[in-house]
């Protein structure tokens, strides 16, 4: 264990913390460089101090050092070597564990032995899989890792809550290595191109074997062009056959499952607000991080409604909620969010200033008849402002106050 000097994150370190020395296995999943690597240091860390006669061993295969580590049965031997105190419990810790070959026959070893505690980090949402799956369902918990938060954010580059420290947030993203960059758009662009690159070539041409990633980028850019729009593979292929490039809809649809799977984008279904069904149409996507966003296809002012949409999605999954797109007839609710039985209704604008746009977005949620909580979101700065019960919250004070 090398790293000490971290700014942890409590929010999920205070998810995991109840089953550290427990047989569950802890997978931590999400898009390469949100942070996973840092919170496994923090949970290291803190099982060295509570077990300080108990053996921590490290994985990490995006380091040269681990290298040899190749298969299943390389991990077995690396492990048995390195193990030094048989009497105690070993905290196994791997990081981006899919690089290692057939991984699953190594964890079913370990967790049979009874005497690992063991902690997993993939960038691929499908980690863990199949028959893996089967062998150890409610064996194992799954917990999700996201970028920066906003208030995540401000700590960790150590600047108050501002006009100019939100820009600067929606604008470059989340990805915690930002803290070692000067806030330089073409610093940070370069870099955030880089991890979509790696995201691409890595998560997605290499995992599935593709035979180019053409498709893949002419996709991203199509999505950042339309977040938050209701999604239609026809209508996409269509689009891109005007741009000479030929994809569809099945592939499409393949696609965009690789760009989900690598945590890219993330993807809300519409639910019926008027009983449990889900719908079969209608899906939208956000990027996980804005910034790649950007870096995919620069910001421009009139993206403003599409970034603020984003924000509240990637906000609200951050805080643990199930999110979902509400229809209620021919109504739309940007977000139904559920969490631990409770629902909240939120809707997202850039201003009500115009009194049609404060007609529809209060409309669609007075259209809503029950008694959860009903918001919306917008970059006006009136501050205590509601209708008929439903508050008017800045999105600086939802990304602030909203937990």
């Amino acid at each position: 264990m090398k790293q000490t000097n971290f700014i942890n994150r409590e929010i999920y370190t205070e998810r995991i913390r109840p089953f550290v020395n427990t047989q569950m296995i802890k997978v931590i999943v999400g898009q390469r460089r949100v942070g996973k690597s840092f919170l496994l240091y923090q949970l290291m860390n803190e099982i060295k101090n509570s077990f300080p006669n108990s053996d921590i061993l490290y994985i990490n295969k995006e380091l040269y050092e681990f290298d040899n580590v190749k298969n299943y049965e390389d991990l077995i031997k690396f492990v048995r070597e390195k193990r030094q105190n048989l009497s105690e419990k070993c905290f196994l810790f791997i990081d981006e564990i899919q690089d290692i070959a057939q991984f699953e026959k190594a964890l079913r070893s370990f967790f049979a032995e009874g005497d690992f505690d063991i902690y997993i980090t993939g960038s691929n949402a499908n980690l863990l899989s199949g028959e893996l799956a089967t062998i150890l369902s409610g064996r194992y918990i799954e917990f999700k890792v996201f970028g920066l938060s906003y208030a995540e954010f401000l700590q960790f580059h150590n600047l108050q809550d501002s006009d100019d420290a939100f820009t600067k947030f929606y604008k470059f993203g989340g990805l915690p290595y930002l803290i070692n960059l000067p806030f330089n758009e073409n610093i940070v662009m370069e870099y955030l191109k880089n991890i979509y690159n790696t995201i691409i070539l890595k998560d997605i041409v290499d995992r599935y074997k593709l035979r180019q990633s053409r498709y893949l980028n002419d996709l991203s850019v199509y999505l950042a062009d339309t977040v938050g729009n209701i999604f239609s593979a026809y209508r996409i292929s269509e689009y891109l056959k005007n741009q000479r490039v030929e994809m569809s809809p099945k592939i499409i649809l393949e696609y965009m499952n690789f760009l989900c799977n690598a945590f890219l984008i993330q993807r809300i279904s519409p639910a019926a607000l008027q009983g449990k069904q889900f719908l079969k149409i209608g899906e939208k996507y956000y990027f996980e991080d804005l910034g790649i966003r950007h870096a995919i296809r620069p910001f421009r002012a009139n993206d403003i409604g599409q970034v603020l949409e984003n924000l509240v999605c990637h906000h609200l999954m951050v805080c643990g909620y199930a999110l979902s797109i509400g229809k209620n007839g021919e109504k739309e609710i940007d977000f139904v969010a559920e969490k631990n039985g409770e629902k909240m209704y939120v809707q997202v604008a850039t201003t009500l200033f115009d009194e049609k746009t404060r007609e529809r977005e209060f409309g669609n949620l007075l259209a809503i008849k029950d008694n959860y909580p009903k918001i919306v979101v917008t970059m006006d700065k009136v501050e205590g402002a509601s209708f008929q019960g439903i508050k008017q919250i800045p999105i600086r004070k939802f990304l602030l106050e909203q937990k």
